[in-house]
């Protein structure tokens, strides 16, 4: 009679589990026709809840930062602590004769330094300020970027993000996130907008005010590795102003190009022009065995003054709740330099040692950059669980969980989940992509377990979105008892 009995028992424990499995799989079932999901959730005890092919691999978009980020933790020493190691500096060269000295701007991989006139750390006027207190004349100012190689973007990467705010370039010597603001205004029907943009591109503005009521088609253009902007379209004369971020090709050049107008405000005269010194990629730059090093290649003068950033822990937080993708790609080349020479390479090799490491199953994951730009990017929902629960054993593990978007709260979950059991309880990464949607991390469920998960949403149909139906997938969840 007993042995009759468990089965019985069985199920009958197994039913709440199987109903919940199914009205998951009825939420995502809500999506775009031909939406590709793969889910895994385990419980504090890290029992299976739901799956869905956990195993798959898909493309993760900016859950890539959960694992760049926990690498940071891992590997990065004092990476609570103010940066001694990537802030900027600046060297003065004697030049020949009675010519007067170049001014040599170095990066040594800060993703952070700011332009800005209200900036308060990290700021480039800080230096200016160094080099107009000690001469009133320089020749050439220089964009030193040698510190890592010359790498500017990441195998994977779609071109039409080049150019972007999410597809700026990533180098040694960065600023004002290798961003550009672009505002334009209406004017009166018939006449061309008005633009307010930095002169270190030319505009060519062949866009035009519309009469009222018209929707605009307003489209900024320039060519990689191109100095002129083009406008076009059209917008509406009671429109309101137009704002866009445009992405630069090379960010030593600019943040140069910058500091020598900071230098001539201040009264240096500068005789000479701007100019980049760039190191080409080597041989020691790529790994040539595990666990072998390279060796560090970092070019440069002795500094007569420096800029010391916040802690990188810092940086995490502004990487994982914004989604910053310079921020993450210049983490991942602070982790090659620590096992090699800065390199996106060595970056990626450090990454997976850490991975190992951790014990993250290897058929889960292959990456190519570190902000998840990258369309070669692989990553299963099994491997990523794995590391949000490895995560919880390590000492750093609440800090770097704070650092991740809270639903209805902050970061790139403040508009979702809104009124909702998830509200102010969810904290997970997002991620967007190229018809890729993903949302990573854990919540407390309705029965009071704590429940991890990775949730991923490939081959959304051009101009659907499978966000609502993850929501609802969630949603179900955490209402289980």
């Amino acid at each position: 009679m007993l042995k009759r009995l468990l089965p019985l028992a069985f199920l009958l424990l197994a039913a709440p589990a199987l109903a919940q499995q199914e009205q998951v799989e009825a939420a995502l079932a809500s999506a775009p026709q031909g939406t590709r999901f793969g889910l895994l959730v385990v419980d504090d005890t890290g029992r299976e809840v739901v799956a869905i092919a956990p195993d798959q691999r898909f493309i993760p978009a900016s859950n890539t930062k959960l694992f760049t980020s926990a690498a940071a933790y891992a590997v990065l020493p004092g990476i609570d602590r103010p940066d001694t190691v990537g802030g900027s500096a600046v060297s003065l060269q004697p030049g020949k004769g009675s010519a007067p000295p170049d001014v040599w701007l170095m990066g040594r991989g800060d993703a952070r330094m700011s332009s800005a006139a209200d900036c308060k750390a990290n700021c480039l006027a800080e230096l200016a300020d160094r080099v107009a207190a000690t001469t009133r004349r320089v020749r050439d100012v220089v964009g030193d970027d040698s510190f890592w190689p010359d790498q500017r973007w990441s195998p994977g990467m779609s071109w039409n993000n080049i150019g972007t705010d999410s597809g700026t370039a990533v180098a040694a010597l960065n600023l004002d996130d290798n961003e550009l603001a672009v505002l334009v205004k209406p004017s009166a029907a018939g006449k061309r907008p008005v633009v307010e943009i930095s002169p270190y591109f030319t505009l060519r503005n062949e866009a035009v005010t519309v009469v009222s009521g018209r929707t605009s088609t307003l489209a900024l253009e320039r060519p990689v590795n191109g100095m002129e902007l083009r406008l076009s379209g059209e917008i509406p004369a009671d429109a309101k102003d137009w704002r866009e971020r445009i992405g630069l090709d090379d960010p030593a050049h600019y943040a140069a190009w910058k500091f020598r107008r900071m230098l001539e405000s201040r009264g240096v005269k500068v005789t000479g022009k701007v100019r980049v010194n760039h190191r080409p990629v080597q041989a020691d730059d790529k790994p040539h065995q595990p666990g072998v090093l390279g060796t560090p290649i970092h070019v440069g003068f002795p500094a007569f003054a420096s800029l010391t950033p916040p802690p990188l822990a810092d940086d995490v937080v502004t990487i994982n709740k914004n989604s910053q993708n310079l921020h993450a790609e210049a983490l991942l080349r602070r982790i090659g330099d620590r096992r090699g020479t800065g390199s996106r390479e060595w970056g990626t090799a450090a990454l997976k040692e850490f991975l190992e490491k951790a014990g993250i199953p290897r058929a889960g994951y292959d990456f190519s950059d570190g902000s998840g730009m990258s369309t070669y990017n692989r990553l299963s929902p099994r491997a990523a669980v794995a590391l949000l629960r490895w995560v919880t054993t390590q000492p750093w593990g609440e800090a770097w969980y704070a650092s991740l978007p809270i639903a209805g709260v902050d970061g790139t979950l403040k508009r979702r989940f809104i009124g909702t059991p998830l509200a102010g309880n969810l904290a997970a990464k997002t991620g967007s992509l190229n018809a890729s949607n993903a949302l990573s991390g854990r919540f407390r469920a309705k029965s009071g377990r704590m429940l991890t998960f990775a949730l991923f949403a490939n081959d959304v149909p051009d101009g659907a979105s499978a966000l609502a139906a993850m929501d609802a997938a969630l949603l179900v969840l955490a209402a289980a008892n």
